[in-house]
């Protein structure tokens, strides 16, 4: 397993990163996800760590807290081994304190996370999205304090735009606190939104990325493609509507070259986007999950190789979307280039045919 910095610390993260949210199986979305308790998220965490995915993520609402009570037992005896990284800030209840990154909310919201995961600190600890009634300087500061007490090691942020996180590393660069150093995001081949500004920004300020639902909900399991219908059983059918739309002509386009190239070099179409992603400026760790062994051992199998040029090229180009505005100018129109070149020029020069 390689492993690389979490953007500009001295943290060093797997490349694929164990993700618990099917742990529990509770509430609609959730239950949704997969319903693994503690035997087998021992077995699965093992798996994974033994493989060198030795950092385990996970967040307070996944299951109503569940999934860091089942993973703080199923580490137990090795939690020197795994690097712990959890998340809060999302609505845990219908209280006017269940919700945001307020001072009492972050203290309580992170105690809660050690006793769940039976820890005296965790590793990495995200806020899982920006909340704009609080004060950027009052999140910081009370992470700062936290980081002080030795409770948290690193911090980061989870699906921040880039004005929200930009102003973010400012506070903290202003007042000497801890800065984000790594940014949990969606990034997919059918949803690469994250290069156009985010990516930039991440290059800039040194934030590594940690990449979620990195096979856009399932979608990129070789199982969904032209003419055949969502299978029985995927989670499509009832979570669907929770995660990031996809554009089906796009996904289509996408899997029939990851169904070829997986045929040219006998990798699975998981392992192959997979794989794509881990080769993409800025991405310090893919968050992979799973609901079985023998899935797990299928999605790690993305690492100890690398994709031929040819191929990730036709990746890039049966992909690639022209972005909104602003971005679209620095990637179509040749003055623009000239001030900010695109990081992938050769697909974003205008040459290449954009399906619709």
């Amino acid at each position: 397993m390689e492993f690389r910095r979490l953007g500009g610390s001295g943290l060093k993260v797997p490349v694929l990163s164990f993700g618990a949210g099917t742990f529990g199986g509770r509430g609609p979305l959730f239950s949704g996800w997969g319903n693994t308790q503690v035997a087998q998220a021992r077995e699965l965490i093992n798996i994974a760590v033994d493989a060198g995915a030795i950092m385990i993520d996970t967040a307070d609402v996944y299951s109503d807290g569940a999934s860091e009570e089942i993973v703080g037992a199923a580490i137990r005896g090795r939690r020197d081994q795994v690097l712990l990284s959890t998340k809060a800030g999302l609505p845990t209840g219908s209280g006017p304190a269940d919700a945001g990154t307020s001072r009492s909310r972050l203290i309580g919201a992170v105690e809660a996370a050690l006793r769940r995961l039976g820890t005296d600190h965790l590793d990495l600890f995200q806020v899982h999205g920006f909340d704009a009634a609080t004060p950027v300087e009052e999140v910081l500061s009370t992470l700062q304090q936290l980081v002080q007490q030795g409770k948290l090691r690193y911090i980061g942020a989870s699906n921040f735009a880039g004005w929200q996180l930009m102003k973010s590393l400012h506070a903290s660069d202003d007042h000497g606190w801890p800065r984000y150093v790594g940014h949990q995001v969606y990034y997919s081949l059918v949803g690469r939104d994250y290069e156009a500004e985010l990516m930039p920004l991440g290059l800039d300020q040194q934030v590594g990325a940690l990449v979620w639902s990195p096979l856009a909900w399932g979608r990129l399991t070789g199982r969904i493609r032209r003419d055949h219908p969502i299978p029985p059983g995927s989670r499509l059918h009832t979570t669907a509507e929770f995660g990031p739309p996809v554009d089906d002509a796009l996904l289509y386009a996408v899997v029939d070259v990851l169904l070829d190239i997986a045929e040219q070099t006998g990798r699975t179409v998981p392992q192959i986007a997979l794989n794509w992603l881990i080769g993409r400026p800025t991405v310090a760790s893919v968050i992979i999950g799973a609901r079985d062994a023998d899935q797990l051992r299928q999605n790690l199998g993305a690492v100890g190789w690398s994709l031929d040029p040819e191929h990730v090229r036709r990746l890039d180009e049966i992909s690639y979307r022209v972005p909104p505005y602003p971005h679209f100018p620095y990637h179509r129109q040749e003055g623009f280039a000239r001030l900010a070149p695109p990081l992938f020029p050769a697909v974003s020069s205008g040459a290449v045919q954009h399906r619709s």
